[in-house]
């Protein structure tokens, strides 16, 4: 990795379309008519300043690359941890734990959600008995085919059921102003102490 950047780098790394940039024309224009470095030293040090900041932005690509990985399996971690939390305290019979720091855990119960789903069989046909916008007109479809019209589309769409449940998660509220460094938090090897 190189730590110093050449001055023609540096110049190229400030260039930005809402700012002027003629002085870098002059400073580029100076270095192509010295005289006293040759042509291929020239071409090294333009090419060698592209090639760095190429080298730069394929660096910082790979890196947020990384960490948007990093970051979803953190949020898929998180999630379970709560779960799994979650299940402990149903188990438990516990709803909401106190603490010093964080205000509290708090249950949140699982909920399910049902919402329809359709699918279309045919198009076409639906199209052609005008339930369209400029596409198929989802809406119109699904109170047809829950109304008095369901006999004239149940061969083109049909409507079923789908159910999303979100499992029972803990929620952590936390308290304000307080520095977690101001309180005796327990060792990593303690022994937590147990319910009666």
């Amino acid at each position: 990795m190189k730590l110093i950047n050449y001055k023609l780098q540096s110049e190229i790394e400030r260039l930005n379309e809402n700012k002027p940039t003629q002085n870098f024309k002059e400073y580029l224009k100076g270095i192509l008519e010295n005289n006293s470095t040759s042509y291929f030293q020239k071409c090294d040090y333009l090419g060698l300043s592209l090639d760095e900041i190429k080298n730069k932005i394929d660096i910082l690509s790979q890196d947020i690359q990384e960490l948007q990985t990093l970051k979803r399996n953190l949020t898929q971690a998180l999630e379970i941890a709560k779960e799994i939390a979650a299940e402990i305290f149903l188990e438990n019979g516990i709803d909401r734990i106190d603490g010093n720091v964080i205000s509290s855990l708090t249950l949140i119960k699982e909920n399910v959600k049902t919402k329809d789903e359709i699918k279309i069989k045919d198009e076409a046909a639906l199209m052609s008995l005008g339930y369209v916008k400029f596409s198929l007109d989802m809406e119109a479809i699904e109170e047809g085919l829950k109304d008095g019209r369901h006999d004239e589309i149940k061969d083109f769409a049909e409507i079923s059921i789908v159910t999303t449940v979100c499992p029972a998660k803990i929620k952590v509220n936390k308290k304000r102003d307080v520095k977690p460094n101001n309180i005796n938090m327990f060792q990593a090897d303690d022994e937590l102490p147990k319910a009666v």
